[in-house]
């Protein structure tokens, strides 16, 4: 099923966004090895909330949960995200796409594109490291730069990609070094190199080529169901078309057509808790921003009213007593949000509104 919908501005109240820990610009290493988002004191009037990915792939170390948690700051919120991220041979190798960039942009969300400049090797494998650090410098150069910047994050995150050739080669450089210092084989440069070659060539030529890739992922995505998802309905592709230029491919886990309605649905599942963890339900969260802003939501030429669940499963039998006292707050929070934001919410298909939480 492919369900097409178009996004003309984002309108979203958060609840669950953890309260913040604060850091000087010059505590920013001490900061980036503690906390997944922060606040950077720049002097006493300056302050922005950073988030940053451990990976350029979305799927790794929840960084949608880490951009969740700085949308309630009332100043600029920023995102890092190294450009690629190489774990040696025997690890991963994740590449920046550009729809990860174009999602900034309608969160508003200012992202910084960077790379890691050192690493220590595993203590599991030969050919892998772990505990990969970016480089302060142009990080720090970065975040003095945006400071004054008055435009918004898509402006920002523009000119971001003009930097992703300049970027990969510092990547590589730093990464061959890492390789040298650690005895570590690191994955084939020539692939690498390859795929900065595509991005030396310019904003486009980035853009046509992840876009290609995320719309090949997408519909692999749409096609694979996880053992661990509890779903009935359709699984679909979800493509979002903004007054921006940008589109972004997405997947609805599953997707309930009744009349003229169709229900959108996000799923996160719990092997062993009586709800799914914090970090998976803002992960979730985030694909309801998107899900409660959504116009013209069409499959083929059939529009439709949509409406969007999150709807959250276990293997435990649910009931208020197993839950811990935090459980039960995040889901009291969660409900609050639910009903300011205009979307459903249950629980092994329970609603939330009829828990009595």
């Amino acid at each position: 099923m492919d369900v097409s919908a178009k996004i003309t501005g984002i309108k979203y109240l958060p609840f669950l966004c953890r309260k913040l820990n604060t850091y000087s610009i010059n505590n920013l290493n001490e900061a980036l090895s503690k906390d997944g988002t922060f606040i950077v004191t720049i002097d006493e009037k300056k302050q922005l909330a950073l988030s940053w990915w451990v990976s350029a792939k979305r799927t790794r170390s929840y960084p949608y949960a880490r951009v969740y948690d700085s949308l309630s700051f009332q100043g600029k919120k920023v995102t890092l995200i190294p450009l690629f991220k190489d774990e040696g041979k025997e690890g991963d190798r994740d590449f920046l796409q550009w729809d990860t960039v174009s999602l900034m942009s309608l969160l508003n969300v200012y992202a910084i594109i960077s790379y890691y400049s050192d690493a220590e090797q595993s203590s599991r494998y030969k050919h892998k490291i772990t505990n990969q650090r970016f480089d302060m410098i142009p990080l720090k150069e970065e975040i003095y730069n945006l400071l004054p910047y008055q435009s918004d994050a898509l402006d920002w995150n523009l000119t971001q990609i003009e930097k992703v050739g300049e970027i990969g080669q510092k990547a590589l450089n730093s990464y061959a070094k890492i390789s040298k210092k650690l005895d570590v084989d690191m994955h084939s440069e020539k692939s690498a190199k390859k795929r900065i070659e595509e991005l030396l060539k310019g904003k486009e030529n980035f853009m046509n080529l992840s876009r290609g890739l995320a719309k090949k992922a997408q519909s692999r995505e749409s096609i694979t169901v996880q053992p661990k998802e509890k779903l009935t309905g359709n699984k679909a592709t979800l493509t979002i078309k903004n007054n921006l230029g940008g589109h972004y491919f997405f997947t609805c886990d599953e997707v309930i057509i009744n009349k003229e309605n169709i229900y959108l649905i996000e799923g996160k599942h719990s092997e062993q808790s009586s709800i799914p963890s914090l970090e998976d339900i803002k992960d979730g969260l985030l694909k309801m921003i998107l899900f409660t802003n959504l116009k013209e939501v069409k499959i083929r030429d059939k529009e439709f009213s949509p409406f969007a669940i999150l709807k959250l499963t276990s293997n435990e039998k649910f009931s208020k007593e197993s839950l811990r006292k935090s459980q039960v707050e995040q889901l009291r929070l969660l409900k609050k949000e639910a009903e300011e934001n205009q979307f459903q919410v249950s629980i092994n298909d329970k609603n939330l509104k009829d828990i009595g939480l």
